[in-house]
């Protein structure tokens, strides 16, 4: 179906008169109507994400009504097809997004209308928390409306399997499919009330429960961390204070500018917890009230972005692959460890997951980037022992309670580490560094190039065929040893020689070079951007040398970039 033809189908029934209305006005600007209509919204991280408002390639009442009504007929069928007992069930959560709670209950109408046991949050939640009650409910599905840190203007609809963990293939192809079979005008929209079930606060105290069970370590004192708090108008302040407060973090305040639940998230430019410039209320109230830890989530509460006192005193803001860093260190070394356990981590985070790791002779996974993949390994390895895992982009877990990163516990987590660091005389900076002069120095910053509409995934595309069909031999000067193309599936070395890759196929390429240092470039899964990670390493003998080699670290991945852009 071309362009003309879906604006068509979206100008008569069963789309309703307001619709009709609303895509007649869109026709007087022909861009506008070329962006809303030109594909269909499709599945990325999991789900869909995308801007509100009418259109085939918008979130709105009928994409999501037909996503609804073709994910219900799958578990129909599966439930038919195994001969399983009672009703599918599914458990609903929703975050603080403008119609995000409109969105649930329409949805959760559509599912009760397909004789779904459908499980409703009483308010606004976490995301971690909707993967926890999928699991604690034991049901066959879970959903949570939410475009995490995007701007205002999106929503998504994130969807997750009984494991918890978010849809990976091939189930994630099975969905699809029975959604592409689905159309507008078979979404049932008649409520079944019998059928939707509200839950709240159970689920919240068998969540804290647990996480306060899985601790590390139970510090002998909390009284001297001092926290301040923002959940940057998310979710987040729903369970992430309660669940401190039971830990004994008694000092952990809140940014009050930054508490209330607002889809416009009037104080920041971006609710993202990976940007310093989110972090600004918080910073100001840390130093009227001296406090030593800052912690910010985004708006459905999966990452989580802090700041620390450094050396001098000043508040350091700490990257996605430093945090990591520092956490799977101090799990690794407070955990009764056995041979049984791993650790995961993607293709585009620090390498010193790995060298932590085997230093202390726990496995490592590597997989794709999203946490739906560190889901799936856990899904994928019963024989094996979750311990935790991270990515680059604030996301974390520990224990595999929650099948998704979760910034509840990880809040917890950081905590704990700040409390026990801190009764030896130690700050989290502080342990960082020495992690640097134990395993060697690594920098890595993220690139993003933003491409937007129909001409910018076009031009996406060129980008990513370019580097395949012509990869570069040196950047910055450095000879490119070898790249991993993990669509073909296949690394290839300078001299041509080619070996298989052991991940599922994914649209990413990442190029090694002789002095260490790497590149990886891939397509975001949930905005229109090219990524591009940057990791180089050199070795730390001292930590007076730390500033002058940090300096050099940067330099080179400017130039690294910018030899990246002069190859388009």
């Amino acid at each position: 179906m071309n362009l003309n033809q879906r604006v068509e189908e979206w100008l008569k029934a069963p789309f309703d008169r307001e619709t009709q209305i609303e895509v007649e006005k869109l026709k007087q600007d022909t861009k506008l109507l070329e962006d809303a209509f030109y594909t269909d919204i499709s599945f990325g991280t999991g789900g869909m994400r995308g801007k509100m408002g009418v259109g085939s390639n918008r979130i709105n009442k009928y994409t999501l009504g037909k996503a609804s009504q073709g994910l219900s007929n799958y578990l129909n069928n599966i439930n038919s097809a195994t001969k399983k007992k009672g009703l599918p069930k599914i458990v609903i959560a929703y975050d603080s997004r403008h119609n995000s709670k409109a969105y649930a209950e329409l949805i959760a109408g559509i599912f009760s209308a397909n004789t779904i046991s459908t499980y409703l949050f009483d308010d606004l939640r976490p995301t971690p928390m909707l993967s926890f009650a999928v699991r604690h409910l034991q049901a066959d599905a879970g959903i949570v409306l939410t475009a995490s840190h995007n701007p205002p203007e999106y929503n998504g609809y994130k969807v997750y399997n009984q494991y918890g963990g978010q849809i990976t293939p091939p189930e994630d192809e099975a969905i699809i499919d029975w959604i592409n079979k689905t159309q507008f005008k078979d979404i049932r929209w008649e409520v079944n009330h019998q059928h939707i079930h509200t839950i709240g606060q159970e689920i919240d105290k068998a969540y804290e429960t647990k996480m306060l069970e899985q601790r590390v370590v139970s510090p002998l004192s909390t009284q001297k961390t001092r926290i301040v708090f923002s959940p940057l108008h998310g979710t987040a302040i729903k369970n992430l204070p309660p669940l401190l407060k039971l830990a004994g973090y008694d000092h952990c305040s809140t940014v009050l500018q930054q508490s209330t639940p607002d889809g416009n998230f009037p104080t920041v430019c971006s609710p993202n917890p990976e940007d310093p410039e989110a972090f600004q209320m918080a910073i100001e109230q840390g130093d009227r009230e001296n406090a030593n830890l800052i912690m910010a989530t985004d708006p459905d509460a999966d990452r989580i972005g802090i700041c620390v006192k450094n050396n001098k005193g000043q508040w350091q803001f700490l990257n996605g692959n430093q945090l990591m860093t520092v956490l799977v260190r101090f799990v690794l070394e407070n955990k009764k460890l056995n041979p049984q356990m791993f650790v995961a981590s993607t293709i585009v985070s620090t390498p010193l997951i790995e060298k932590i790791s085997a230093a202390k002779k726990i496995e490592c996974l590597l997989t794709l980037t999203g946490f739906k993949w560190i889901g799936k390994l856990i899904q994928d390895h019963p024989e094996k022992q979750f311990l935790c895992g991270g990515e680059e982009s604030y996301g974390f877990l520990l224990g595999d309670l929650v099948r998704d990163k979760d910034a509840i516990s990880t809040a917890l987590l950081i905590a704990d580490l700040h409390a026990h660091l801190q009764a030896q005389g130690k700050t989290i900076y502080h342990y960082l560094l020495e992690t640097y002069l134990e395993f060697g120095l690594y920098h890595e910053t993220l690139v993003s190039m933003t491409k937007e509409g129909k001409k910018g995934q076009e031009e996406i595309q060129s980008m990513m065929t370019k580097l395949r069909f012509h990869p570069p031999q040196f950047l910055d000067g450095t000879r490119v040893t070898d790249i991993d193309d993990y669509l073909s599936g296949e690394n290839t070395t300078a001299d041509g020689k080619s070996t298989p890759l052991d991940l599922p196929k994914a649209n990413v390429l990442r190029i090694h070079l002789e002095d260490g240092s790497r590149v990886a470039i891939r397509p975001s899964g949930t905005e229109p951007k090219v990524k591009l990670y940057f990791s180089t390493n050199v070795c730390l003998d001292r930590l007076e040398d730390y500033p002058q080699k940090i300096k050099v670290l940067e330099n080179k991945i400017e130039n690294l970039s910018q030899s990246i852009h002069a190859l388009f």
